[in-house]
């Protein structure tokens, strides 16, 4: 994974933190917590894209990396296609982006 395909949360469209206390907390469980996070900001939120800083793996993979200093390509991924609100979970270590309700913030 590219240093640069890592989230920083000034990068993120509206980040929303959520901390999740859990031992051995997995992926498939923070993107339940994010998701019903997510409905309760707009009932219809679509997740756009993800990042996964246990495993170093996000979605989509873009083939092109970014820069240094601009935002991860998977970031700009869910941005261009209307993504507005994000549900970080435990500072970054899972991101989720999801296209929620026009005017979210």
């Amino acid at each position: 994974m590219e240093r640069c395909e890592i989230p920083r949360e000034d990068t993120l469209p509206n980040p929303v933190h959520l901390k999740l206390e859990e031992p051995g907390l997995d992926f498939e469980r923070a993107k339940k917590a994010a998701k019903n996070l997510a409905k309760s900001y707009s009932g219809d939120a679509m997740l756009l894209s993800w990042f996964d800083g246990k495993a170093g793996r996000y979605s989509p993979h873009e083939v092109e990396c970014c820069k240094d200093g601009e935002p991860p390509s998977w970031v700009e991924y869910a941005r261009s296609r209307g993504g507005n609100l994000t549900i970080d979970i435990n500072h970054e270590e899972y991101v989720f982006v999801f296209r929620g309700k026009q005017g979210l913030s």
